[in-house]
């Protein structure tokens, strides 16, 4: 009986799911619960578990979240959301402002983040403005998708390939930030198309004061946290070790008298953290499976081109979401020799996959569980652009990199 393969095939089905049917138990459960039945029936040693871990992911994601954490609680990304509103000046212009400001933001900040942020935001200003909430909601989920393709700390599964094939974070950017902007630009094209009627609103019978969003900030924190923002852009562009940086800055905002930390740690997705530590045991232990390893070796030998390496990646996507199947993939890609953009393949259609369904990548299902109570998006609505969306902006990358 291949017990490695039984464990790691019921642990990614109900990971793909997101639950244990019958049973509280989240994503994160169900990759502890994995990972530990594989040391339970040796099939890894506790040393073989600590040295299968990317600590230098995991360095990343924390600063990275403490940083955010700041962020939030200064005030920053009020004050930007501020900005969006003063400059609206009809419907079609909030789609472009919202689009840019969450894309570009999303490849900085993480689309998880923005999302969270952005989400009540949109459903507030659209109520004011008499606008239909849905367009925008999907705009906010599928640009911070796209958006975050720009830069390694633009999602999770960025970060772990950049660590693993030690791609330096301006060479990802100059690569991959243009072709974003365009990507944008067609999700922004898409939604006009589907929801033209909702977008034809005239604004001149409604005046400033009732797009004015209230707010506050907290001032020495919003000058501590955006400097160190700005640090950390500016060392990771000139290919400072992300993890040094990441720790560096986060130790740094973490000495405070103003601010206590509960608030900050509150704010930090410990249970991803845990999730991506386990899912790095659970691969590893994969890695014993006779069947797993056949079928890597399939895998390896049906992929002879980019295109086969992006299709396959789609579909694994959105079968046990992008940050598993990155992992599953990187060894194969690792030892593929297909193209010199290979890891940017594999990003970007790990990443843009998750604009097919709602399920597709987790800013998708924070956008939609938020609005819930107020606005309803069912499965239908989302694919009717999810679908167009994603075979575009992953035909136009794919050839963008074929070409450069």
């Amino acid at each position: 009986m291949d017990i490695p393969f039984i464990i790691f095939l019921i642990t990614y089905i109900f990971i793909s799911i997101g639950r244990v049917p019958f049973f509280r138990v989240d994503r994160t459960g169900i990759s502890i619960i994995g990972a530990t039945l594989l040391i339970l029936f040796n099939v890894i040693s506790i040393n073989e578990a600590y040295l299968a871990i990317d600590y230098k992911t995991i360095i990343i994601l924390f600063g990275m979240m403490v940083l955010i954490a700041n962020l939030r609680l200064s005030g920053f990304f009020h004050i930007l959301l501020n900005f969006i509103v003063k400059n609206i000046k009809d419907p079609k212009n909030f789609l472009y402002i919202l689009v840019f400001t969450s894309g570009i933001s999303s490849a900085f900040f993480v689309n998880d983040t923005i999302c969270l942020i952005f989400t009540p935001f949109v459903i507030e200003i659209s109520r004011k403005l008499n606008l239909n909430p849905k367009p925008y909601l999907l705009a906010l989920a599928m640009s911070s998708n796209i958006g975050s393709v720009a830069t390694i700390t633009g999602n999770p599964q960025n970060i772990i390939i950049a660590s693993f094939a030690s791609i330096n974070y301006s060479d990802f950017f100059i690569k991959m930030f243009p072709i974003t902007l365009i990507n944008l630009l067609t999700a922004i094209l898409l939604i006009q198309f589907f929801y033209k009627e909702d977008l034809t609103l005239d604004f001149k019978n409604i005046d400033n004061q009732s797009k004015q969003i209230k707010y506050r900030y907290n001032k020495a924190l919003l000058i501590k946290s955006s400097i160190a923002a700005l640090l950390t852009i500016i060392l990771f562009f000139l290919n400072v070790p992300m993890y040094i940086v990441s720790i560096f800055i986060a130790s740094f905002l973490l000495i405070t008298r103003r601010i206590k930390p509960e608030k900050v740690y509150n704010l930090i997705d410990f249970s991803l953290l845990i999730l991506f530590i386990c899912l790095f045991v659970i691969i590893k232990g994969s890695e014993k499976s006779i069947i797993f390893m056949d079928l890597m070796s399939y895998m390896k030998n049906i992929i002879d081109t980019p295109l086969e390496l992006v299709i396959s990646t789609v579909i694994l996507s959105n079968l046990v979401s992008n940050v598993p199947a990155v992992l599953v993939l990187k060894e194969i890609v690792n030892n593929l020799t297909i193209d010199q953009n290979k890891w940017y393949y594999l990003s970007m259609a790990s990443t843009l996959a998750g604009n097919l369904t709602i399920f597709g990548s987790i800013a998708n299902i924070i956008v939609i569980e938020l609005a819930s109570s107020k606005v309803k998006i069912n499965f239908l609505e989302y694919i009717k652009i999810g679908i167009p969306l994603t075979i575009i902006t992953v035909a136009i990358t794919y050839f963008y990199l074929s070409l450069f």
